[in-house]
């Protein structure tokens, strides 16, 4: 019995519409026993259904096998009696433990030969990285299944191969490093599947709304009232995490092509009642950026200082790029001490209202910005846990505080989950609220 399990199994029937149906079925099959021992997530395959369904397939499964010949032959075979794209990816590289080429190919009759391009490539490769000659393991890498086209690989070493199925399907095996198989992807395969499928093919357009501050459940209760169709050009998914909600509208037909604008455009202002409280706009997805954008247009600058989160404002904000524009520094203020001695929170009231307070958390917020001369400042701090929590103030509880142009505005919130899952949506709570703060004024 094998045990390479089906990470989504559904095969579509005869539906239509924005979710599509008549488009070329595709499957992915990823290959690693990290992967399916859970010592790393499988991204690779996350990304690869993402990007064939962007391109008007159909993706109606996903296998993740270990490294072993007869689970990749029986995942790979499993994925060809389906769809009509299967790619895989891992197993391509050098060591004993990639098993993916001789399994597929001997699943496929296709016996294995050295290409000596590909050979050449490697050679090459290891030289200009001071390597010297090519290791005899490495030359591995250089055999392909006989008639196979083959990927080049121009960030690595193992290249990619593609190898015509019966009944006009097609396998592709991909490496399992995620830039030298996206690189292949783009490169190689993408051109290669829109000629193959060129007239079959339903290309889905996405738009993405960014919401934070509201939970899925009461969002999706929101959006019910609004009575939107069950059926038609635009679905609608409900795609939640730590930092918000994002809502996902999807029709079928090509990015740019008016028909599909105008339809999503429709949707979307159905929705923006509902959003409108909650929204921000982003390119990347990410709050860090929008209120960048909302510091460059106001020519506010911001400081931070952060407690229970430990910088993790600071650094999001610096992840953008551009963000020396508008952010100026912070204080990561864990103890108390540094509290009074860099932000001026005075001892007593430290004493009298505890680290973990509207009071202090307003005074951090001020304190930062006038330490900084800065126009914005944020100030937060509260219980991460797993322990510290109090009847009072239990694990969870978040004071934040936002000082813009000299006016401080505070709020409380009590988040769930575990330590890293408070931080994270503590960060995110307090830059929403600076942002709705210079959207307001």
């Amino acid at each position: 019995m094998g045990k390479g399990i089906p990470v989504s199994g559904v095969v579509s029937g005869g539906t239509s519409g924005a979710d599509g149906a008549s488009a070329p079925p595709a499957a992915v099959v990823s290959v690693g026993d990290e992967l399916l021992l859970g010592e790393t997530v499988d991204t690779n395959g996350s990304w690869l259904a993402r990007e064939l369904s962007d391109l008007g397939f159909r993706v109606i499964r996903r296998w993740v096998v270990g490294d072993d010949p007869e689970e990749i032959r029986e995942g790979v075979g499993g994925a060809i009696s389906l769809a009509e794209v299967v790619m895989v990816t891992g197993g391509l590289g050098p060591t004993p433990d990639d098993l993916t080429l001789p399994a597929v190919a001997g699943l496929l009759g296709l016996p294995l030969r050295t290409d000596t391009r590909t050979l050449s490539h490697l050679e090459e490769r290891f030289r200009a990285r001071g390597f010297g000659s090519l290791p005899e393991q490495a030359r591995a890498m250089a055999r392909v299944p006989e008639g196979a086209t083959i990927l080049v690989n121009a960030r690595g070493s193992a290249p990619g191969s593609a190898m015509e199925v019966g009944g006009g399907r097609l396998c592709i095996l991909l490496p399992g490093v995620p830039m030298e198989m996206k690189s292949i992807f783009e490169e190689e395969v993408v051109p290669l599947l829109r000629e193959r499928f060129a007239l079959r093919l339903e290309p889905v357009c996405h738009r993405l709304i960014h919401t934070t501050g509201i939970a899925e459940s009461l969002l999706a209760k929101e959006v019910a009232k609004l009575g939107l169709p069950a059926e038609g050009p635009v679905s609608l998914a409900f795609l939640p995490d730590l930092r918000g909600v994002r809502l996902r509208l999807t029709s079928r037909g090509a990015p740019g092509d008016r028909a599909v604008e105008e339809a999503l455009g429709r949707f979307e202002e159905l929705l923006e009642p509902v959003v409108a409280p909650f929204r921000y706009r982003s390119g990347k997805g990410d709050l860090a950026e929008a209120l960048g954008q909302a510091l460059q247009r106001s020519g506010m600058t911001l400081a931070t200082a952060e407690s229970c989160t430990g910088g993790l404002i600071a650094k999001r904000m610096t992840d953008q790029p551009g963000s020396s524009h508008h952010f100026v520094g912070g204080v990561v203020a864990y103890a108390n001490e540094v509290k009074t001695a860099l932000l001026g929170v005075a001892p007593k009231l430290l004493e009298e209202e505890g680290a973990v307070s509207r009071e202090v958390a307003e005074v951090m917020a001020s304190g930062v910005a006038v330490r900084f001369g800065a126009g914005a400042g944020i100030g937060i701090t509260g219980v991460a846990g797993p322990g510290g929590g109090t009847e009072a103030k239990p694990v969870g509880t978040i004071w934040m505080a936002v000082s813009l142009g000299g006016e401080v505005t505070s709020r409380r919130e009590f988040f769930t989950g575990e330590r890293e899952d408070i931080r994270e949506r503590g960060a995110q709570a307090a830059m929403a609220l600076l942002l709705r703060e210079l959207e307001r004024r």
